[in-house]
């Protein structure tokens, strides 16, 4: 996965990440010492999100996605009446909308999703919700992609109604093909296999290194309780010759225990360096029984050939998700940023302009959707919306942003 883009699996566009990430070891001085290591750029500098373009309607901005400083795509929805998807670039001198591309037909009443597949190649898909069309019909899925200079149909798109695309290359791309199969292009055709779990989300660590990870309902573990098997969290590798099954820590609730209980892993994600990791949760159906126990969050690393859990971040980054990674840390969902040296930070943001319709007394929050690093920089773009909150007139500021070391 590419460093500039650490993906959320299925619609969420994003959420947490743990501490024990690139902590820095420092080397023994003379007398036996340690040496602090030197501060990275986010350590010195305060990060903050300053409004690279706001746009000039009431809706969100859903997708990002930056193919270069001059060549930057975001795709969103007007609050009009019936929430119509839009389509948003810019040139490197200015922000315009455009129209969505003739590829995708007319049949998306959603905003269509953008999947950078290699480097300066962008493929986008429609995400139909209309009457009489159900969300997972593969011939309502449309495909384009841009090529630099025009949008056109893409010529072997994914099989069915394919998820998220992960991609080492253009030639090397993995999607979820379904509920318990993953389907590879190798630049010549698709190739579907069906997995020994069901799965929700997928990462590509590297070429022949893919991780899926997702519940099982049988084998250790998922003994029935309550009249249903308990399932349990499930993970698979690609070694570049077949999809292998990998023992994942169990996890249960103590004894009584509640009612339908289920554990898995939702999300996966590979860092820099190939390391990965895994998010997910233990849950039950509330209010069926007392006492209620807490639900538990999962948080597994890969520690050679095993899975072992995170150490805890500090602060409000415990419990969050990764967005995105840098050199000098992690970006977390809800605007904090983990330093490598284990500080949890809160990345500031501006205020709307009262030009916008925000008051001064408005409360404003900053909602992002996405975060992508500009090739070959270490800045960072992101695209989202302001939710202004104000007596008689709360609206949303689709904008995006760009983060401001200093």
């Amino acid at each position: 996965m590419s460093a500039a883009r650490i993906r959320c699996g299925g619609t969420a566009v994003c959420a947490a990440f743990v501490a024990s990430l690139l902590t820095v070891a420092g080397c023994a001085a003379p007398g036996g010492q340690a040496r602090k290591p030197a501060p990275s750029k986010a350590q010195k500098a305060e990060l903050s999100w300053k409004f690279e373009h706001i746009a000039d309607f009431n809706g969100e901005l859903t997708d990002v996605a930056v193919l270069a400083e001059d060549d930057i795509w975001a795709a969103g929805a007007e609050n009009d009446g019936s929430y119509s998807s839009l389509l948003l670039h810019y040139d490197g001198e200015r922000w315009s909308r455009e129209p969505l591309p003739e590829a995708l037909g007319d049949g998306a009443s959603y905003p269509p999703m953008l999947e950078e597949v290699g480097d300066k190649a962008l493929w986008m898909r429609s995400v139909p919700r209309q009457e009489g069309v159900p969300q997972e019909d593969p011939q309502a899925v449309k495909w384009a992609q841009w090529d630099g200079t025009r949008w056109s149909p893409v010529s072997n798109p994914p099989p069915g109604s394919a998820a998220d695309l992960d991609a080492a290359s253009p030639d090397d791309i993995w999607t979820l093909a379904g509920e318990q199969a993953v389907a590879h292009w190798d630049g010549r055709r698709w190739t579907t296999t069906r997995l020994p779990y069901k799965v929700a989300d997928l990462a590509v660590a590297g070429p022949d290194d893919v991780w899926a990870v997702g519940n099982r309902s049988t084998g250790p573990g998922t003994e029935t309780v309550h009249g249903e098997p308990y399932p349990q969290p499930a993970s698979t590798h690609w070694d570049g010759t077949s999809w292998k099954p990998v023992d994942t820590p169990q996890a249960h609730f103590e004894e009584p225990t509640p009612p339908e209980p289920t554990a898995g892993l939702g999300r996966v994600v590979a860092l820099e360096g190939g390391e990965v990791r895994a998010y997910g949760g233990n849950s039950f159906n509330h209010g069926e029984g007392e006492p209620e126990p807490e639900e538990q969050d999962i948080r597994l690393r890969r520690d050679g050939a095993k899975w072992v859990d995170q150490k805890p971040a500090p602060g409000q980054c415990e419990l969050r998700l990764p967005v995105g990674q840098e050199k000098g840390g992690l970006f977390l969902d809800g605007n904090w940023y983990l330093t490598d040296d284990n500080r949890c930070v809160k990345i500031k943001r501006q205020r709307l302009p009262l030009s916008t319709g925000a008051r001064k007394a408005s409360n404003q929050g900053l909602w992002l959707k996405e975060i992508h690093r500009v090739p070959g920089t270490d800045e960072w773009i992101g695209a989202g919306k302001v939710e202004v909150m104000q007596s008689g007139d709360p609206f949303g500021a689709p904008v995006v942003v760009r983060l401001e070391r200093g």
